[in-house]
């Protein structure tokens, strides 16, 4: 039943993207929320956003919101013309370079900050 095709993967990381964006979401409302109690409770949460592990989650976010998007897409185009099913498997290696691709800038943009502590 279960293969791990490119269709089964495409399920599975659309699912845990959206998991993803949606945990993301919380938080930023969470973090907004905050100067209501007054300036210092939210800097003291902003001031943790430059600790390394939360610029790493800022590139796995990246990565998740990137190939939710591009996946989305993948399918509406399976969904609204006859001939998306038939490409199904480009269209996904397709969403998964952009993945990459838009993940490895990140990278370059966030990883000098991690690494000088900045």
């Amino acid at each position: 039943m279960y293969r791990g095709r490119e269709g089964q993967w495409a399920f599975v990381l659309h699912r845990l993207s959206g998991l993803a964006i949606l945990a993301y979401l919380l938080l930023h409302v969470v973090s907004i929320s905050l100067i209501l109690f007054g300036e210092e409770a939210y800097n003291r949460l902003h001031h943790l956003y430059d600790l390394w592990p939360f610029r790493i989650g800022l590139i796995l976010v990246t990565a998740g919101v990137l190939y939710h998007a591009f996946n989305g897409l993948r399918i509406a185009i399976m969904d609204f013309t006859g001939k998306g099913v038939a490409i199904q498997r480009q269209l996904w290696y397709g969403v998964m370079a952009i993945t990459i691709l838009g993940t490895l800038a990140t990278i370059i943009v966030v990883m000098p900050r991690v690494v000088q502590g900045v």
